[in-house]
């Protein structure tokens, strides 16, 4: 029986929350990360723990059917592979650093300078698209001790927090690009993989849904169904059941988590009462 190979990152910050997604997608996995390669019990995959950088070219030579990567990469190496999803976790940028004390007039800042980066292509990228020459220096791991060592005037690096850049006495000064993590997959799979992916790919937008949306529950006065219904519309229109109170219904209802706080004081002022919001663990649209 055909199974799905999916790499996922051997250490660093894709791999819990990769680990995360697929346990949330039912898929149970023998011997975690101590191996390269590891069994799954209850779908038709394999899990591959692989280095970082190394997996676009796995993926693109079919070592690997897909797999878990941040954007960052799939653009960085430009490999022959696909975007086929996106995770929404891992969200980060890659940008460019200058020491915090300098004066920053624009991106011509950049001309004749040295930049150091472990992105080499979308450095030159964003160079290029701004119509800078500059000295672009390749360096694998602590790039953001370059200008302090006196190997360049800039960095380009990942950054999330920021923090790592402010305790090198770093400012960031340009985003590159963003990023989050995505399933890459090949573009050569054959139809029964295909088959397998398709089942997977159900599942992670069913666990991507539910982190999305919010069940919602609240009492209301019947008069105020229609005000209420227009605040709350949900998937196709909110669950109404009577209460005991005469005059009085119970209102179900998805509502995405961002849109509730948008729309909690409409609710309150049309007459919403004993508003609870509750998790979801899967939502099948």
């Amino acid at each position: 029986m055909s199974k799905l190979k999916i790499a996922i990152q051997k250490s660093g910050r894709l791999t819990n929350e990769s680990h995360l997604l697929l346990k949330e997608c039912g898929i149970s996995i023998d011997n975690g990360g101590e191996r390269l390669k590891a069994s799954v019990r209850n779908f038709p995959a394999e899990i591959l723990y692989l280095r970082n950088s190394d997996i676009p070219q796995y993926v693109e030579d079919g070592v690997a059917d897909i797999a878990i990567l941040g954007e960052n990469l799939v653009i960085e190496k430009r490999k022959n592979i696909q975007i086929i999803e996106y995770l929404g976790f891992s969200r980060c940028r890659l940008s460019i650093a200058i020491p915090k004390n300098t004066a920053y007039p624009g991106p011509e800042y950049f001309i004749g300078k040295r930049l150091a980066t472990s992105y080499p292509n979308s450095l030159n990228d964003y160079l290029e698209s701004h119509h800078i020459r500059a000295e672009v220096h390749e360096i694998s791991g602590s790039v953001e001790i370059a200008p302090n060592i006196g190997l360049a005037d800039a960095i380009c690096d990942l950054v999330s927090s920021g923090s790592t850049l402010f305790s090198n006495g770093l400012k960031e000064v340009e985003v590159v690009l963003k990023s989050q993590a995505c399933l890459v997959a090949g573009k050569n799979l054959s139809s029964n993989t295909r088959e397998i992916l398709n089942k997977l790919l159900f599942r992670i937008r069913a666990v991507m849904a539910s982190r999305n949306n919010k069940y919602i529950l609240l009492n209301s006065p019947n008069t105020a169904i229609p005000e209420i219904s227009k605040i709350l519309p949900g998937m196709k229109s909110p669950t109404i059941m009577p209460l005991a109170e005469e005059g009085w219904c119970s209102m179900h209802s998805v509502i995405s988590e961002t849109d509730f706080w948008n729309v909690i004081g409409q609710l309150k002022a049309a007459g919403a009462q004993g508003i609870l919001v509750l998790p979801i663990e899967k939502m099948v649209i």
